[in-house]
C-alpha cells in the first residue's frame, strides 16, 4: 500500500475551522481529466456533491482541490483571509494563483503553500491536509 500526504502544516488562520472532508475518485471524471497527472489543474467544491450532501464537508468557503506544478495535490479554503467573510471568495486566474475581487490580494499556489504576493493581506490561505491512497484522494482537515 502507498500512503501520499502533501501540502500541510500548522499554522494559525483567521478563517474560523469548519469541517472538512472530501473522499475524491480519480478514476472518475471530471477528476481524471483535471486532477489526475495534470499538473497547475484544479476542482472547485463551493457546495456538497450531488449525492454526498451527507458526507461532503467544505470549509468556511469552499474548497479548491489543486494539483500544483510539481504534480503534488493541495487543498485550501477559498475565504479569502485578508477579508475572513465566507462570502468573499478567491478565484483561480489560471497562473497557479488565486485571486481575491474585494482586496486584491493574490496568493500564490502553484507550489502548494498560498502565501500572498500582491495586495494587502499578510496572512496564507488556510490549507487543509490531502491523502492519496491509490486513486482515492482525501482531503481533511
Amino acid at each position: 500500500m502507498i500512503l501520499l500526504m502533501g501540502c500541510e502544516g500548522n499554522y494559525v488562520s483567521s478563517i474560523p475551522d469548519y469541517p472538512v472532508f472530501l473522499d475524491i475518485d480519480l478514476r472518475l471524471a471530471p477528476y481524471n481529466t483535471t486532477l489526475k497527472n495534470n499538473n497547475n489543474s484544479y476542482v472547485l467544491f463551493e457546495k456538497p456533491r450531488m449525492g454526498k450532501e451527507l458526507t461532503d464537508r467544505i470549509g468556511y468557503g469552499g474548497v479548491i482541490v489543486y494539483t500544483n506544478f510539481e504534480g503534488e495535490y493541495c487543498a485550501f479554503d477559498l475565504a479569502c483571509p485578508h477579508e475572513a467573510l465566507s462570502s468573499v471568495k478567491v478565484k483561480p486566474n489560471g497562473l497557479g494563483q488565486l485571486v481575491c475581487d474585494s482586496c486584491s490580494s493574490v496568493y500564490d499556489i502553484s507550489f502548494g503553500v498560498g502565501h500572498p504576493v500582491e495586495g494587502p493581506s499578510k496572512e496564507g490561505l488556510k490549507r487543509y491536509k490531502t491523502m492519496l491512497q491509490g486513486d482515492l484522494l482525501r482531503v481533511t482537515n
